[in-house]
């Protein structure tokens, strides 16, 4: 699924979009792999192309549900603690539930940020103080981080390395 790029417009709608772009750039990284690729262990952390949208369904959930909405995590759509556990993919889940899942965490974010001016602020126990407008920045930077780590694994993975 490709975003169209937005080159003009408020500071909100290219700040979502560039958000939504790294988000299809992750989802478009792994789409396509076979179950067995899509779980290969390629280096030595539990970053697989699978666990890599996994773990940004949950990095969603942290900051969108959890932070901004203020629900707990067992209020949550899914794994929502800040731990190793955002990259743990059951052996019952298969590429597409999770991508499907990171769909719905994004689509759920969108309608909680929506609630909320760039400028508004929250405190958070190890952050800070923070605004909107850094999260959604944030996310950015982690998705655009996630995306190339997944585009490295699925160049090892074509190549038939590992």
């Amino acid at each position: 699924m490709s975003v169209n790029i937005i080159r003009s417009g408020t500071e909100r709608l290219i700040i979502e979009n560039t958000l939504d772009r790294n988000r299809s750039a992750l989802i478009d990284a792994v789409r396509g792999l076979s179950e067995s690729d899509a779980r290969r262990r390629l280096v030595a952390s539990l970053t697989t192309p699978i666990s890599l949208i996994k773990h940004a369904a949950a990095a969603e959930r942290i900051w969108f549900q959890r932070f901004w909405a203020g629900l707990d995590a067992a209020e949550c759509d899914g794994y929502a603690e800040r731990d190793e556990g955002t990259f743990d993919v059951g052996a019952h889940e298969s590429l597409a539930g999770v991508i499907a899942e990171f769909e719905r965490s994004s689509r759920l974010s969108r309608t909680i940020a929506a609630r909320f001016d760039l400028d508004d602020t929250k405190v958070n126990p190890v952050e800070g103080e923070l605004s909107m407008r850094w999260t959604l920045l944030a996310m950015i930077e982690e998705f655009a981080r996630h995306a190339g780590h997944a585009d490295i694994l699925r160049e090892q993975i074509e190549a038939g390395g590992g």
